[in-house]
C-alpha cells in the first residue's frame, strides 16, 4: 500500500498515513522502482554485523556439551533405554493382563417372577463360578465368576454379555448394592479390588486393599466389610476405605486400635456398624464388639460397645439395626444383645455340636435375608428370624440352605428339590422337585426376574 505524509509541527518527524484510495488523482500505482519508503531485501547489499557487547560480562561463550558427537551418541541410548522400558512396562503392567469387555447396550428388561412358585423348574444352563459364595442376579444380569474371570450372562441362555478377566486368582465376589465387588489375590493378600457395573461389565472403581487370603465380604447398605483373623477394612460403596479395625499395616497414627494381639471369628453388619467375635489375651471368654463404618479418620475406630461373652467359640449371626445375634456354643444359647451391649433374651439353641463349634469359612455365618425375615442355615436345618427383633420364629429340618423369596413365597433349598413355605409360621405349602444331579451339598439361592439361581459348591445353576 502507498503512503502519504502528514503535516506535523516542526519539532515532529514527519508520520506516514495510508492513503485515501476515495482521493486518489488517478497516477499510475507503485512501482518497486517509484515506491516511497519500500526494500527489496533479496537486492539489499547484506547487512554489517552491528557490534555488540560480548555474551556472558565480555567471556567468550562456551560451546554446549551436547554438540559433541559422544554426547549425540549417549542422548540417542536414553531415549531407547526409555522406549524399551515403556513398552516392557505395558507389556507386564496390570492393565496388559486384564481384559475389560462391556457390554454394549443395556441388557433388556426382564418379566417379574411368578406370583407362586412353579410346580416345576428345569434346569437353562449351569457355570462354574467357584468364587461367589452366593449366587449374583442383578440388573436383568447373572453374575458368574471363576479363576480370574468374571462374567455377566443372560439369564436365560448363559450367554456372555461381557466379560471383566485378569491373571490373577480370584479371592471373592460379591454383590454389593447394583454393583458387583471383584477382589483379586495379589502377593501374599487379597489386595486388588474392582467394582463393575452388574448390567455392562463396566468399571466403577478400583482399590487396593489389605484384606486377608480367605476373606468375605459383608456387605450393609452403603458399606462392605472384608474379613480376616486379624484385620477387617470396610470401604463405603465407592471403595473408599472408611475404616480399619485391628492389626493395621503401616500404622501412621500408633494407639488408635482398642485392642492389640486380638483374632478375630465371625463379622456381621448392619445400620453402618460392624459386630466381631474377638479372641483376646487376657479376656476369659470370647468378646463382642460392635464399632462405626466410619469415623473421622479411618484408623480410629469408633467402638459402641465391647462385652465380654458367656463362652468360647461364640458366632455372630446377624445384626439388624442395633440389635445381634449371637450363638454361645458351649451353654447352646442363641442370644440377642440390644444396642448398650447388654443381654435382652437368650433362647435354646438344638443344633449338632459339629456344626456351632468351627468358626465358618470365610467368617460369615450363612444367612439370607427377605423383608420379613433371616434365615441361618446351620448346616442341617434352617432357622427363621424376625428382621425386626432376631426372635425366633421357626426351624426345618433336613435343608440344605437358607431361603430366599421367590416371586411372593419363601423357598428354601431340600434335598431332591425345594420347599415352598408360609414364611410366618415355616408350615410346607408344597414341594418341587429339581433334578440336581447327584448334588447333595449345600445350596444358596437368589433369583433375577423369573430365573431361580441356585449355586451349588464351585456352580451356578438357572432354573425356570
Amino acid at each position: 500500500m502507498s503512503e502519504r505524509w502528514d503535516a506535523t509541527p516542526d519539532n515532529e518527524p514527519a508520520r506516514p498515513v495510508p492513503a485515501d484510495p476515495e482521493q486518489s488523482n488517478g497516477s499510475e500505482p507503485e512501482t518497486a522502482e517509484n515506491a516511497i519508503g519500500t526494500e527489496d531485501v533479496l537486492d539489499a547489499e547484506p547487512a554489517q554485523p552491528v557490534a555488540t557487547e560480548p555474551p556472558l560480562g565480555g567471556k567468550r561463550a562456551r560451546p554446549s556439551p551436547w554438540n559433541r558427537k559422544r554426547d549425540r551418541v549417549i542422548a540417542a541410548a536414553i531415549v531407547v533405554v526409555v522406549a524399551v522400558t515403556g513398552v516392557v512396562i505395558g507389556v507386564t503392567s496390570d492393565n496388559a493382563a486384564t481384559v475389560a469387555q462391556v457390554a454394549t447396550t443395556l441388557p433388556p428388561g426382564l418379566p417379574p417372577a411368578p406370583a407362586q412358585v412353579p410346580g416345576s423348574l428345569s434346569e437353562l444352563w449351569q457355570a462354574p463360578s467357584a468364587s461367589t459364595p452366593v449366587p449374583i442376579g442383578e440388573a436383568n444380569s447373572v453374575v458368574t465368576a471363576d479363576k480370574g474371570e468374571v462374567l455377566g450372562r443372560d439369564p436365560y441362555t448363559g450367554e456372555v454379555r461381557w466379560r471383566y478377566s485378569r491373571d490373577l486368582e480370584l479371592c471373592t465376589v460379591a454383590l454389593a448394592g447394583i454393583k458387583v465387588d471383584a477382589v483379586y489375590r495379589k502377593d501374599t493378600g487379597c489386595s486388588e479390588v474392582t467394582q463393575l457395573d452388574a448390567g455392562t461389565g463396566r468399571r466403577t472403581a478400583q482399590r487396593n486393599g489389605d484384606a486377608e487370603l480367605g476373606t468375605r465380604l459383608v456387605v450393609d447398605g452403603s458399606h462392605v466389610t472384608t474379613t480376616g483373623k486379624k484385620l477387617l477394612n470396610t470401604w463405603r460403596d465407592d471403595l473408599v476405605k472408611s475404616m480399619e479395625y485391628g492389626q493395621v499395616p503401616a500404622i501412621v497414627n500408633p494407639n488408635k486400635q482398642p485392642r492389640t494381639g486380638c483374632t478375630y471369628g465371625t463379622v456381621a453388619a448392619a445400620a453402618g456398624k460392624i459386630g466381631v467375635i474377638e479372641r483376646c489375651p487376657g479376656d476369659p471368654a470370647d468378646r463382642f464388639t460392635v464399632y462405626r463404618a466410619t469415623n473421622d479418620e479411618a484408623d480410629d475406630p469408633k467402638v459402641d460397645y465391647s462385652t465380654v461373652l458367656a463362652g468360647k467359640n461364640a458366632k455372630v449371626v446377624a445384626m439388624s439395626g442395633d440389635l445381634a445375634l449371637i450363638v454361645l456354643p458351649e451353654q447352646k444359647l442363641l442370644v440377642i444383645y440390644g444396642g448398650d451391649g447388654l443381654q435382652k433374651s437368650a433362647y435354646p439353641l438344638d443344633v449338632p455340636e459339629a456344626e456351632i463349634t468351627q468358626d465358618p469359612v470365610g467368617g460369615v455365618m450363612t444367612t439370607s435375608w427377605t423383608a420379613q425375615g433371616v434365615y441361618w442355615f446351620t448346616g442341617s436345618k434352617t432357622m427363621a428370624f424376625s428382621r425386626d427383633d432376631l426372635t425366633p420364629r421357626w426351624t426345618l429340618n433336613n435343608s440344605t440352605g437358607p431361603g430366599v423369596t421367590f416371586g411372593e413365597q419363601l423357598v428354601v433349598p431340600i434335598q431332591g428339590g425345594l420347599a415352598v413355605l408360609d414364611e410366618t409360621t415355616g408350615a410346607t405349602i408344597r414341594t418341587v422337585g429339581v433334578d440336581r444331579r447327584g448334588y447333595t451339598g449345600p445350596v444358596l439361592l437368589s433369583s433375577v426376574g423369573p430365573v431361580l439361581l441356585e449355586q451349588r459348591g464351585p456352580t451356578v445353576v438357572a432354573l425356570k
